[in-house]
Formats: structure tokens, C-alpha cells, sequence
């Protein structure tokens, strides 16, 4: 129900939304994004709401929810600022996945509270058009701070750099667009007793099709993944010494640590655009997951990290 009422409010806002002289540049899916930057001087809000919902156990909630701004320095390069809003609201089983067991045994068996999560400045630079060039090309330049750990909403210290690669290839005169959106986080997290050196990566794939004037219905699949190996009072935590290994970022000695967990995600989309303003929805599974012997793999899906199923909606509107 909370989920639902937060989309609806969402959607209220777009329908409210008055118009104005500026194009849009859409997102047609949840992750994925296109290689488009914004015209030279013109601005767009983003508000995206993406609900993660389900575990192996009990009830699981997570409203990540973040208003976002950019802005176009030229025509090929934007920047744009985000705040992150973190809701959670869960109460797992004894034999439910950590942090979340601990961290409700700590506020009296469940946990139900709504943070400010941290913020993301980001660079996005366009090489080469979709509309013009053989494909499109973008990279980008992220940097992010967090201060509460988005799995379980404890407080944290973490850091990341997060470089990004989109590409995009159009077809029938632009009514069907695949986009590939990479990135690589490259964090460090601190939280008490223990420092993580993490990398993970997270890729987007998604096709959209033009069924009507303004309307777009499409497919995307998401894969997400943690290369680490935690450090507690100092040591790796490989209590079984099975191997695991850490990620280093000391650019003489860099290593990328051992698989962690991974999720993959697929789904359907739908994309809705007026002259200024635009609203996307859709709905991602966990079809697959799995990770190291720490992860919590159960029938072939990781319940540690992730959820049963992700469901979202964003707007944007341009001025």
C-alpha cells in the first residue's frame, strides 16, 4: 500500500505539470539510460521512486526514492546533482538475511524509518549521436556520498567514484532504441568495526518500442554485482578460509576481490512523453542470483543483496 500510494503522488505531480518550450530528453526505462545530454542552458527535474520489495523471509521494503536536477553546460555535456531518500520498512525472520536481522534486533524487531541517504554529483559528456553516427556514445563521471547503507538503512561513511559508459543503437527511424548503460562503483564504506574496499558493477539493457505517438513499451535486464572481501577489526572476514579476496584500489598494487553476490533482473516498461514532460514505469524480477559461500543463495537467487522483485516510476519535466 505504501508503495502504491508514493506512485500515486508521483503521478499526480506529472499530471499537474504545466508546459513549456524546452525538448525532452527521456528516460524509457528504469536503469538504463540513453546517450542523449541536455540542449546548451536548459535544465530538467527528475523525481524516480523505485521500490524494492520481498526477501527469503518476513515482509521487505525499500522506498529509493531521489529528486534530481540537471543542467546543460553545452550540447554535449550536462551535470546534474541528486539527493537520495531512503524509506525502509521491514521485519525479517531470525533465519533472514544480514544486515537487516541485526539491524531490527536493534530497534526492537522491526525497522520502519525514512532517511536522507546521501547525495550524487555526476558529469555525462556525448561523443557520438544515435541520430547522426552509426551509434550513439556517451561516458560519464559520477561522485557519490552516502551516509546510511541502503540494504538496511544503518548509518554509514561511504565513498564512490563511479565511472560510466552508455551506448545506444536506434532503428526504424528511431521507433525502436536498444541502450546499454554500464557503470563501475568504486567505493569505500566504513561503518563501526569495519572498512570495505568494493567495487561493483552494474549494467542496464533495454529496448523500447514506439507503439503509438508518445507511447513506448519495452524490456530491460539489470545485472548487479560486488567484487570484496569485508574487513572486520581490521582482517578479512574469510572465517572458513575458503579463499576470498579483497579489493585493493592502490593504483601499484590495484585487485579485484572476489565475487561477493550478484542479482539479475529483467522485466517490462512503459514510457509516456508529452512536448515537456515525460513519465516512465516498470517492473523487474530477480530471475537469477548467486555469490560466495558468505551470500545468501537460496534456490538459485540471492536473497543477501537483493530483492524478489523492483517496481518504479519517474518523471521528468523540462525547463
Amino acid at each position: 500500500m505504501k508503495q502504491m500510494c508514493s506512485s500515486l503522488v508521483i503521478a499526480l505531480i506529472a499530471v499537474l505539470i504545466s508546459s513549456s518550450s524546452a525538448l525532452a530528453e527521456e528516460n524509457l526505462w528504469l536503469y538504463a539510460t540513453g546517450t542523449d545530454t541536455r540542449p546548451k542552458g536548459s535544465s530538467e527535474f527528475k523525481l524516480s521512486s523505485i521500490s524494492r520489495i520481498g526477501r527469503n523471509s518476513g515482509s521487505y521494503e525499500f522506498h529509493d526514492i531521489r529528486p534530481a536536477n540537471e543542467y546543460g553546460v553545452t550540447d554535449r555535456l550536462t551535470i546534474g546533482a541528486e539527493l537520495f531518500i531512503f524509506d525502509h520498512k521491514y521485519s525479517v525472520g531470525e533465519d533472514g538475511p544480514e544486515p537487516m536481522v541485526e539491524t531490527q534486533a536493534e530497534h526492537g524487531g522491526t525497522f520502519n524509518k525514512t532517511q536522507i541517504g546521501g547525495y550524487e554529483l555526476a558529469s555525462k559528456y556525448n561523443i557520438l549521436s544515435p541520430y547522426k553516427d552509426a551509434f550513439g556514445l556517451s561516458v560519464g563521471l559520477a561522485y557519490e556520498h552516502r551516509n546510511r547503507y541502503r540494504l538496511d538503512g544503518a548509518r554509514i561513511d561511504q565513498h564512490s567514484i563511479v565511472p560510466m559508459i552508455f551506448l545506444q543503437k536506434n532503428f526504424l527511424d528511431d521507433t525502436l532504441a536498444f541502450a546499454l548503460t554500464t557503470k563501475i562503483e568504486f567505493e569505500r564504506r566504513r561503518s563501526p568495526d569495519t572498512l570495505e574496499r568494493e567495487i561493483a558493477l552494474d549494467a542496464a539493457l533495454g529496448v523500447s518500442y514506439r507503439i503509438a505517438p508518445k507511447w513506448f513499451v519495452g524490456l530491460e535486464f539489470r545485472h548487479q554485482s560486488d567484487y570484496l572481501c569485508p574487513r572486520v577489526n581490521g582482517e578479512c572476514e574469510d572465517e572458513e578460509d575458503v579463499g576470498l579476496k579483497e579489493t585493493n584500489f592502490d593504483p601499484f598494487d590495484f585487485k579485484v576481490g572476489s565475487q561477493h553476490q550478484y542479482g539479475n533482473y529483467f522485466g517490462p516498461t512503459v514510457h509516456y512523453a508529452e512536448k515537456d514532460w515525460w513519465l516512465t514505469t516498470g517492473i523487474l524480477f530477480q530471475v537469477s542470483g548467486g555469490g560466495s559461500r558468505y551470500a545468501d543463495v537460496r534456490n538459485n537467487k540471492n536473497w543477501d543483496e537483493h530483492e524478489s522483485y523492483h517496481l518504479g516510476l519517474s518523471i521528468g519535466y523540462e525547463f
